[in-house]
C-alpha cells in the first residue's frame, strides 16, 4: 500500500509541474507578442507625430496658386447672348 500512495504523489507532482512550466511558456509567448506589439504601436507613433509636423511646417502651394489666378478667369468670361449680331450696312 505504501507503494501506491507513493507512486500517486509522484504523478500528482510531475502533473503539478507540468501545468506550472505550461503556465510559464504561455507566460513567455503572451510577454513577447506585448513587446512585440508595443514596438509596432511605438513606430506608428512616431511616424504618425513626423507626418503630422511636417505638414504643418509645409506650406501648401496648392492654395497660393487658387488665390493669385482665381481673379484673371473671371474677366475672361464671355457671355453669349442667343440674338445675332446685326450686320453692317
Amino acid at each position: 500500500m505504501m507503494n501506491n500512495s507513493k507512486l500517486e504523489e509522484l504523478l500528482n507532482t510531475a502533473r503539478i509541474n507540468e501545468l506550472l512550466h505550461k503556465k510559464e511558456l504561455e507566460e513567455k509567448n503572451k510577454n513577447g507578442i506585448l513587446v512585440a506589439l508595443a514596438i509596432v504601436g511605438a513606430i506608428a507613433t512616431v511616424a504618425a507625430i513626423a507626418y503630422a509636423v511636417y505638414r504643418y511646417f509645409t506650406p501648401d502651394y496648392l492654395d497660393d496658386f487658387d488665390d493669385d489666378y482665381e481673379d484673371d478667369f473671371d474677366d475672361d468670361y464671355i457671355e453669349f447672348s442667343d440674338s445675332k449680331p446685326e450686320a453692317e450696312n
